[in-house]
């Protein structure tokens, strides 16, 4: 695989990013992609290693090697069969996975890893501008009828197995566009939306059917829902935690996903009166994830006066952590280009009220400073530091704090046994109701976009087999061998 010593020669290549004051300056992607010569090299890292633990890292069973080593050869149109044959949208993926098979390439155990996620995105980059992506709809139908609700990655990938497999399929979204929190939840300096149509445009070609503003249990019955053969639920984790303190309910404390959301809805053109907008405000983000980061990026972008981060467990290390060495997933310190565009992070901190004037409206943070007390056996301890109390001026406070589920409307309505976290509960993806199953994070959790194809794609493995009685849909560490 890939060149001989190619490791020692070439060093890592990473895409560069536009100036700050540039891109901050509107919505767009600003990523500068490495030249082409120099794609070539990096697949030419990729060094053979006798056991390739990237496989393991990645939750879709990448071929990693393989598709590098036809970047290496310049075989880009084979590159891209071998890297769609695990993964129904690189585009995706490309631009959004925090990459877990880098951290586990056995490279990274003495110099930088392969950038496998870059080269990921660029030969499915490659593949839509040659024009080798074309729609590939079955070439006969079983005349099974499948329901899959929800358009997030799950939903998307799980259609397009079962379409393959020969079902009809529909796609009901209850947002206005398809693609879930690919659409709404990310902001489109990360994901331009004109990746998710293009996409949508294939898969309707090769027969799957959207519908938009279809919330199913609300303004589309469950009676309708099961006369399909069989439903696929990937609806996602969408129940927002919060927090139990006192002045929540100020006006200008605000959950992250409706910020978010609006932004990108007011982007393309929709009305929003009440938008919340982080413009001339002091603003605190609390929560140090993904979703904290947007946050960060956006309200950069509209403007604010500062913008301020909340994280209630210790700064990690700027380096790998000892707790948790090569291959496992790093406990490593994370600075996105969000980050960089202006931010100030703060760690070990804990909101203790949200002061308001008389108005009601929020006018600053009351924070003390805390620390984790650890007993081997028992859960972690927060304990405050006595005197730490300070107040934070903030206009806007933005709640990045995650999910704690999916909504149960579907679960109640359909019947369907959820687990002690609220995830609905199945065994090989099959809920207690034969013929309804479910994938992505409404059965495992919040989760990566990468396990949310995989759940898809193994999801429609399970319903085909249920359908058919066998099924030649591909599945980790199986590859195209039919079930018996």
């Amino acid at each position: 695989m890939g060149k001989i010593g190619g490791f020692k020669e070439y060093n890592r290549a990473d895409e560069s990013n536009l100036a700050v004051a540039e891109r901050v300056s509107n919505y767009n992607e600003f990523t500068i992609p490495v030249p082409k010569d120099k794609l070539k090299e990096q697949g030419s890292r990729c060094m053979d290693c006798g056991i390739p633990f990237c496989h393991s890292g990645c939750p879709l069973g990448n071929l990693i090697p393989d598709f590098n080593d036809m970047v290496h050869q310049e075989e880009w149109q084979s590159a891209l069969e071998i890297l769609q044959s695990t993964n129904n949208f690189p585009e995706f993926t490309g631009r959004l996975c925090p990459a877990p098979c880098e951290k586990s390439c056995v490279l990274g155990i003495i110099k930088d890893p392969v950038s496998i996620e870059n080269i990921e995105k660029s030969i499915i980059e490659r593949g839509f501008a040659e024009g080798w992506i074309k729609p590939q709809p079955p070439k006969t139908r079983t005349g099974k009828t499948v329901a899959v609700i929800g358009s997030g990655p799950a939903g998307l990938a799980a259609a397009q197995q079962l379409n393959r497999a020969g079902h009809t399929v529909t796609v009901f979204e209850r947002d206005n566009a398809i693609g879930g929190l690919l659409r709404y939840g990310i902001p489109n300096f990360k994901l331009e939306k004109g990746i998710i149509d293009r996409r949508v445009v294939v898969l309707e070609a090769e027969g799957i059917t959207f519908k938009t503003n279809v919330n199913v249990g609300v303004n589309f019955s469950v009676e309708e829902l099961n006369a399909f053969d069989s439903i696929v639920l990937c609806g996602g984790a969408t129940e927002r935690r919060s927090l139990p303190t006192k002045g929540i309910e100020s006006k200008g404390v605000v959950q992250a996903m409706d910020f978010l959301t609006q932004q990108t809805k007011v982007l393309f053109g929709e009305s929003i009166p009440d938008q919340v907008k982080a413009t001339g405000k002091d603003v605190i983000v609390i929560g140090g994830g993904d979703t904290g980061s947007d946050c960060i990026g956006t309200s950069n972008r509209h403007g604010a006066k500062s913008v301020t981060n909340f994280e209630i467990l210790p700064k990690p290390p700027v380096g790998r952590s000892e707790s948790t060495p090569w291959p496992f997933w790093p406990l490593q310190l994370k600075t996105s280009s969000s980050h960089e565009e202006g931010c100030d992070r703060n760690w070990l901190i804990n909101t203790k009220e949200f002061i308001s004037n008389d108005k009601g409206e929020l006018t600053g943070l009351k924070t003390v400073e805390v620390q984790w007390k650890m007993t081997p056996g028992q859960r972690p301890e927060l304990i405050e530091k006595e005197g730490s109390e300070k107040i934070w001026p903030c206009d806007l406070a933005l709640l990045a704090l995650g999910f704690t589920g999916p909504e149960k409307t579907l679960s109640e309505q359909l019947g369907i046994e959820t687990d002690f976290r609220s995830n609905y509960k199945a065994h090989n993806y099959q809920t207690n109701v034969p013929h309804i199953f479910t994938a992505g994070d409404m059965r495992r959790g919040q989760s990566l976009i990468v396990w949310a194809i995989s759940e898809g794609r193994e999801a429609a493995r399970e319903v085909d087999l249920f359908l058919m009685g066998s099924t030649n849909l591909p599945t980790k560490g199986k590859g195209d061998l039919p079930s018996l």
